[in-house]
């Protein structure tokens, strides 16, 4: 594929949507820009669809109880969804005056807008838009009598509510709406194994519950190894922010997120990252000039023919050239059918060593291996 100019900057790259909302309005962005754009929503968000029952006993519950102490704000879809449905029984000015009197906490800035177009002013949140930062921040506090509404997040805060009681709270928790798995999941099939197959140059996700759902499809259709390979590779996992990225720390995906948590501002990022990728990465290994682009990998300017499970290592490490990786890791990073146990990676780092040459790569003992930088 060609790098367009710079009218189409991601002409001929190919670029997967995992999002449930706002969905036309990447795929334009994306377009716009040239790319060729694949659509999977692996979950589905359908917020007007609530249990209006359930929702308005909750909303009565809030009201009428003993007053709020302190509320916490989660999603700015939830926050507007409440609100409008309440607005909707007659019920607004009451909420909004319960809730006004109470101690704040917003989870970042789409929830702070929803309070503020309301009327209604966060006295803290986090920089870092973590809802566990919400619950770090909370913590160290003693709760003991105090009345905390939780505004849930579409994944169920249960737990959340049981350790805020364990302090001592009385948590009221209000669902607003629920997230579930896509309607069809075939087009998140079809993606699982565009991306397994590296045929993508970078996927985005907007939410930690898709790249949940994500990795999930990917397991149950046996690939989970294989899209692990071509993240921490070839195809680039691309998040809205931080919240979003946090979800694949877990799975030691490496991805890229902008300064500002924004659609337009993800898709800039794509613009300046992926032709930067497709150029190669160089790296200075223990002398020599490793040059790694996709399958082709250069060593002093000679080509190194690897088969795919010591190719799989090789990209393995270096995502973070320098720093170790365990066998365990290596071993979730080898290609289905080839992950049988740890000796599978001592062959795979075997051959590799055999190809690049033995001081390239460090083992360090108990640990794992390393690419010896400089």
């Amino acid at each position: 594929m060609t790098v367009s100019s710079t009218d189409k900057p991601l002409e001929g790259y190919r670029i997967g949507i995992t999002a449930a909302r706002k969905v036309d309005e990447q795929v334009a962005l994306l377009e716009r820009r040239g790319a060729h754009v694949e659509v999977a929503t692996t979950i589905s968000v359908e917020p007007n669809r609530i249990n209006e029952v359930a929702l308005r006993e909750a909303t009565h519950e809030v009201i009428g109880g003993r007053p709020v102490d302190l509320f916490v704000a989660t999603t700015g879809i939830g926050i507007r969804s409440w609100f409008e449905a309440a607005a909707s029984w007659g019920l607004l000015d009451q909420l909004i005056e319960v809730l006004g009197r109470s101690e704040i906490l917003a989870r970042g800035p789409k929830s702070v807008g929803a309070l503020r177009n309301s009327g209604l002013r966060e006295l803290w949140s986090p920089d870092s838009e973590r809802f566990e930062d919400v619950l770090a921040h909370l913590r160290g506090r003693d709760l003991t009598g105090r009345r905390i509404v939780v505004q849930e997040h579409g994944q169920s805060l249960s737990t959340v509510a049981h350790a805020l009681r364990r302090q001592g709270a009385d948590v009221h928790v209000v669902t607003v709406y629920r997230l579930e798995g896509a309607h069809d999941p075939d087009p998140v099939f079809r993606m699982v194994d565009l991306v397994a197959e590296r045929k993508l140059d970078a996927v985005t996700f907007t939410s930690a519950p898709a790249v949940a759902a994500f990795m999930d499809m990917a397991g149950v259709v046996g690939r989970r190894e294989e899209v692990l390979a071509a993240f921490q590779a070839d195809v680039v996992a691309t998040c809205v922010g931080p919240v979003t990225a946090a979800a694949f720390e877990m799975w030691g995906v490496p991805t890229i997120q902008p300064e500002r948590s924004r659609l337009a501002a993800m898709v800039k990022l794509l613009e300046t990252e992926l032709p930067s990728r497709r150029d190669g990465t160089a790296l200075d290994v223990s002398g020599h000039t490793l040059l790694m682009h996709g399958d082709v990998i250069l060593l002093d300017g000679i080509e190194v023919r690897l088969s795919p499970a010591p190719l799989a290592v090789l990209h393995a490490l270096a995502v973070n050239p320098g720093h170790v990786v365990s066998r365990r890791e290596l071993l979730s990073c080898l290609p289905t059918g080839q992950a049988s146990s740890e000796h599978a990676v001592e062959m795979a780092v075997a051959r590799l060593r055999a190809a690049i040459g033995t001081r390239l790569i460090q083992t360090v003992v108990k640990r794992g291996y390393r690419l010896v930088v400089g």
